[in-house]
């Protein structure tokens, strides 16, 4: 029987990603993955504007929706009957998304897009209510205030469908920043009580998860070219290089232990939103490494730079951006800090190494790393005595 929905304790012991978290974000990797792959085609035709800007609107709608659950789950999971079946409505929301995902890349089609939003939306909307009916006072009107404010923006999203094409990015610069002030808006009179080693697990989880679809883009893009030509000298560079970017990205996301700063809503919600920037640019790298393999071999009519840029531009993003909402809360002085954004600025550099610039990349990113493991160590070792 489905129990009341009450609010989970901040300082719950022990609390930990569930199953079927794990499940539901293991369906969000294929609209991830759709994102990446049309990105990649688009790019790789040299239409940059459109491959871009696509893969930057399309990708806020995953995220968003991922967002939605993750920080509603920790706050009111109760794992009954009800609870999982309502998030596997949500899971079917997801693959329709996915599904919409080229035809909205290609020809600007959002109805399945939409469509799909709506089921996960409205299964969101159910959990707000329930969580209403089982509150009062304050935490009643918060959770109320969400399922009116997801409500609004939803309807908001039809502007996609009736307005014409060259107002498709107006629509999401709009109705995305109404689903940003959602947040801050419900919970004004009474702030969700999310749990700061779960939330910052989960986020945790979905950064492994998306790193592992950029290495699964990279590996599809090399076996098609080992299939057609069979050589491996100028494959070598590029995949190793690219293996080395993503090994780095996730030591350098993993390297701090970030839920001791997530103290407040105002902390939370900067981090959170960050991510953003986060997730887009470490499933990019997938899809530039993809590129960068196609160019080796002619398949593309890019420059080597402009290849190269496709695998740099978003690893430096992901550097600077972990390190500006995440890690640098927990380093210790200049040298420290500096590293991450300095490293940063040196990947952007390797974009005009000629072939070997995606190696040259993963070497910078793997001397971050090592810096950054000599600083801690030597930090330990000083405090220690």
């Amino acid at each position: 029987m489905p129990v009341r929905m009450r609010a989970r304790p901040r300082d719950e012991a022990h609390r930990a990603a569930t199953p079927l978290e794990l499940f539901f974000d293991l369906c969000f990797v294929v609209a991830v993955g759709q994102a990446g792959r049309q990105l990649a085609h688009a790019l790789a035709e040299g239409h940059w504007g459109h491959g871009v800007s696509g893969y930057l609107m399309l990708f806020f709608a995953v995220w968003w929706a991922w967002m939605n659950f993750s920080w509603f789950s920790s706050a009111y999971d109760t794992d009954d009957p009800l609870y999982r079946v309502v998030t596997l409505v949500q899971m079917a929301g997801v693959l329709i998304l996915a599904a919409g995902v080229p035809r909205a890349f290609v020809r600007s089609d959002f109805t399945v897009i939409w469509f799909g939003f709506l089921v996960m939306r409205l299964a969101m909307v159910a959990q707000w209510l329930r969580a209403a009916a089982g509150s009062a006072g304050a935490e009643r009107r918060t959770a109320l205030g969400y399922a009116l404010g997801v409500t609004v923006c939803q309807v908001g999203w039809l502007g996609l469908l009736v307005l014409p094409r060259a107002d498709v990015p107006w629509v999401f610069l709009v109705v995305g920043l109404l689903e940003l002030a959602v947040p801050a808006l419900a919970e004004r009179a009474w702030q969700t009580t999310w749990h700061p080693h779960h939330i910052a697990e989960r986020y945790g989880l979905f950064t492994i998860i998306v790193l592992g679809e950029t290495v699964a883009a990279a590996t599809v893009a090399v076996q098609a070219v080992l299939d057609e030509h069979g050589e491996l000298g100028s494959l070598l560079p590029i995949a190793a290089g690219g293996l080395l970017v993503v090994f780095c990205a996730y030591w350098i996301y993993f390297a701090v232990p970030i839920h001791l700063h997530l103290r407040s809503n105002r902390q939370a919600f900067v981090w959170g939103y960050g991510h953003y920037l986060v997730f887009a640019s470490a499933a990019a790298v997938g899809a530039g490494i993809e590129i960068a393999v196609e160019q080796a071999f002619g398949k593309t009519r890019l420059s080597t730079a402009a290849a190269a840029a496709c695998v740099t531009v978003p690893a430096a993003l992901f550097m600077f951006t972990v390190w500006l909402i995440h890690s640098r809360h927990q380093k210790r002085g200049p040298a420290q800090q500096l590293v991450l954004p300095v490293s940063a600025v040196l990947v952007l550099v390797c974009t005009f190494a000629g072939r070997w610039a995606v190696l040259a990349a993963g070497l910078v990113a793997s001397a971050a790393v090592a810096v950054g493991v000599t600083l801690t160590a030597r930090q330990g070792t000083a405090l220690a005595e």
